[in-house]
């Protein structure tokens, strides 16, 4: 819609403004987005080319000249002439009940967009605000000695279906004095506005409800009562607990830790908790505001709405987080939205790729309505992995294998398409 609108963001008037930072996080295909990135700039992304010719020194990070970055997307996009651009707000999607559509949007879907979507999936499966705990690789919990965790359940009812990781009074005093003082995100005026008016008590940012007072963790989230550690027999001073976040049981959710500090300072502060020591984080906590769907209920793995097939969704209104995501949502909709039109078939990236993982963890029917949280790159979501246990060399080994894996899907379908 710019220039015609801004968003209370965005300055800019030219595509592919970025509003928050100008990373794009790592580019090793060891790690999850990295990958991600490869198997984007294998497949012709437009977004991975423009930041490869307008990046800036960032060591191991692709990060951009955010001007130039967002000039040559511009200039690519106008100069093809395949391409009309209409620069105006999308007020009503009804115009559109015939025709093939991608509507590709973010947290700051304009209101009366946000409206026209409430009215077209239903109220109930449209979100506004995104306040989640970091997730923890299950292989980077330290369950030795009596201060590894440990599996209960508080009170001993359930299944131990929690995984607990104890703290003495001097590990928590330390790890309390680094949490109050700890760098949070910078929030837009809107965005801190919108939080205050709409944040409530079980939400809040645990550096915030830290600040209340020292103890106040110890009657919260890290309340150790009703937790018996079988090694010792005794209930630990403090308990961080760690709830499974899916299927596989390798990712495992910081039960209360919804945070907005930035995420050098959760890696350094949470580190900070014995059991989590060398803790590997797959999505780091967020709290802001955010408008997304509830994908699983509605979207196929091919970003689809399952109710109007003529309709694809894509950008973080999906579900997934991030610059990158993001463009790989695009990238999945309009390659089967394009699959769909010229072929008449439905096309689905596999999960063997973080492409299709990022799309089959948005869509899948498993998660219940209400858990649905924004995710971004992480192997943890990748095609299971079982598959993967028979390779030599450690966690290292198993990720070179699964970049080989995914990277020769990706030439192998761009060699076809071509």
């Amino acid at each position: 819609m710019k220039p015609s609108k801004y968003s209370p963001a965005h300055k800019n008037k030219n595509f592919a403004e970025l509003i928050c930072s100008n990373s794009f996080k790592a580019k090793s295909v060891e790690n999850a987005i990295g990958l991600l990135k490869k198997e984007l700039e294998t497949g012709g992304s437009l977004i991975i080319e423009a930041a490869y010719k307008t990046q800036v020194p960032a060591g191991g990070a692709l990060a951009v000249d955010r001007e130039k970055f967002a000039e040559y997307i511009t200039d690519k996009i106008k100069s093809n002439k395949n391409i009309e651009i209409i620069n105006e707000e999308i007020t009503d999607l009804g115009r559109f009940d015939s025709e093939t559509v991608i509507i590709a949007t973010g947290p700051l879907t304009s209101e009366s967009l946000q409206n026209s979507i409430k009215n077209l999936l239903g109220e109930e499966y449209l979100f506004f605000f995104d306040a989640a705990a970091p997730i923890i690789s299950l292989d980077s919990i330290d369950f030795s000695g009596f201060s590894g965790a440990f599996y209960a359940s508080r009170y001993d009812k359930g299944d131990k279906d929690y995984i607990n990781c104890p703290m003495t009074k001097e590990e928590y005093e330390v790890f309390y004095r680094e949490l109050v003082n700890a760098e949070t995100v910078k929030l837009h005026d809107f965005e801190r506005e919108y939080i205050e008016k709409n944040v409530f008590e079980g939400c809040m940012p645990v550096e915030t409800a830290a600040r209340r007072g020292e103890e106040t963790l110890l009657y919260g989230c890290m309340k150790p009562v009703g937790i018996i550690d079988e090694r010792t027999g005794r209930q630990p001073y403090a308990v961080v607990q760690l709830r499974q976040d899916d299927s596989a049981k390798t990712m495992y959710n910081i039960v209360g830790f919804q945070t907005n500090l930035k995420f050098s300072e959760q890696k350094r502060v949470f580190s900070l908790i014995p059991a989590l020591k060398n803790c590997e984080i797959l999505r780091y906590g967020v709290m802001h505001r955010n408008t997304y769907i509830n994908s699983p209920k509605l979207l196929d793995a091919s970003y689809n709405l399952k109710k109007l097939p003529n309709i694809y969704f894509a950008g973080q209104i999906t579900g997934v987080e991030g610059y990158i995501e993001s463009a790989s949502s695009g990238f999945a909709a309009g390659i089967a939205a394009a699959e769909k039109i010229i072929y008449g078939s439905d096309f689905v990236f596999p999960k063997c790729t973080v492409i299709g993982a990022l799309a089959h963890y948005i869509s899948d029917e498993n998660i219940e309505t209400g858990k649905f949280q924004p995710m971004s790159a992480n192997f943890g979501i990748i095609e299971n992995p079982k598959t993967y246990e028979k390779v030599k060399g450690g966690k290292k080994a198993v990720k070179q294998r699964i970049a080989e894996i995914s990277v020769d899907y990706m030439k192998s379908w761009k060699t076809k398409k071509a």
